[in-house]
């Protein structure tokens, strides 16, 4: 059964980035979303993706260090959300 928080973050990373040849379902949960051929994502689109995650979910970013690890991969990013988002924020 996959993971709805995953998917939550597929969709919003597809939307929030605008890859319109991306396909939410073809990225894959571990599969580093920095500097991947699949997205490239740079920097602003790491800046982008951690304004969209901060407002969706009501977590805090702090450093651009806890970005890079959260924003490490799509099962990164869903369990570091679990870990500091309010369960009612976490489901759709």
């Amino acid at each position: 059964m996959p993971d709805a928080l995953a998917t939550r973050l597929k969709h919003l990373i597809v939307e929030t980035l605008r890859l319109p040849d991306v396909r939410p379902e073809d990225i894959p949960d571990d599969e580093p979303l920095m500097g991947s051929a699949r997205l490239g994502l740079d920097s602003i689109d790491a800046l982008e993706l951690v304004v969209a995650i901060e407002r969706e979910f009501g977590i805090k970013i702090a450093s651009s260090e806890e970005a890079h690890e959260s924003l490490a991969s799509v099962g990164r990013l869903a369990a570091f959300i679990r870990a500091r988002a309010q369960p009612g924020r976490i489901s759709p």
